[in-house]
């Protein structure tokens, strides 16, 4: 039997509105840039970030699933953790230059029963190659170790024994950061000089995502 239109006085039936994602998702570097004449630059990483005291499912999607190979494409990060997915670019062609696709990262609460509750997007170029590098004014300016010019180059050099004893050593200091509780955590037992922010802790994760780039192409 079909329902007639309200009569007066009387509300017409209303229908449940999703809410809307709201929850931030913390996803490194927020674009990414293939470059055709480096084939180092094919393999990128994004590293998704968990500050929040519950474990998040996540799915990648792309809006040229064709042309990419995503490892790891769904998957658990669990709280106060960080986890890289690898990205592939497959399709170097020449008529693809200067294309941009975009990467849509979902995340969930795991076991909750509201669906996507964020989500991020990440632009991913293709270009036939990298711009030069203008020569910087001030010869005093910081510039980046040399092996990381190498590794861009193509030919990526073996770390000196230093180098990856610090490397190491600042990767184990970021993991300890993201390892450690959050301030006002109630459940935490360790002392409030122990607790660090969410800030400091995207920025140990910024730094892990970094070190997993030099440790792979290495």
């Amino acid at each position: 039997m079909q329902r007639g239109a309200p009569g007066r006085g009387e509300e017409p039936e209303r229908r449940p509105v999703a809410d809307p994602p709201s929850l931030p998702v913390f996803v490194f570097p927020p674009a990414l840039d293939f470059y055709a004449d480096e084939q180092s630059s094919h393999k990128q990483v994004l590293t998704l970030y968990n500050p929040f005291p519950r474990v998040l499912r996540y799915k990648v999607l792309s809006t040229a699933p064709l042309r990419y190979t995503v490892v790891d494409a769904e998957g658990l990060v669990k709280p106060n953790s960080c986890i890289d997915i690898v990205t592939r670019h497959r399709d170097i062609r020449a008529r693809l230059y200067g294309t941009t696709d975009r990467f849509r990262v979902e995340v969930w609460e795991e076991g909750g029963a509201r669906g996507v509750i964020g989500r991020k997007d990440i632009t991913a170029a293709l270009h036939a190659a990298r711009p030069q590098a203008r020569a910087a004014p001030d010869a005093a300016q910081w510039r980046p170790p040399s092996h990381l010019f190498s590794m861009r180059q193509g030919s990526p050099r073996p770390l000196s024994p230093g180098l990856f004893s610090l490397y190491v050593l600042v990767g184990l200091t970021a993991l300890l950061v993201l390892l450690l509780p959050l301030h006002g955590d109630p459940r935490s037992l360790l002392h409030d000089h122990l607790h660090v922010s969410v800030v400091q802790k995207l920025v140990a994760a910024y730094v892990l995502g970094l070190l997993t780039m030099v440790f792979l192409q290495a």
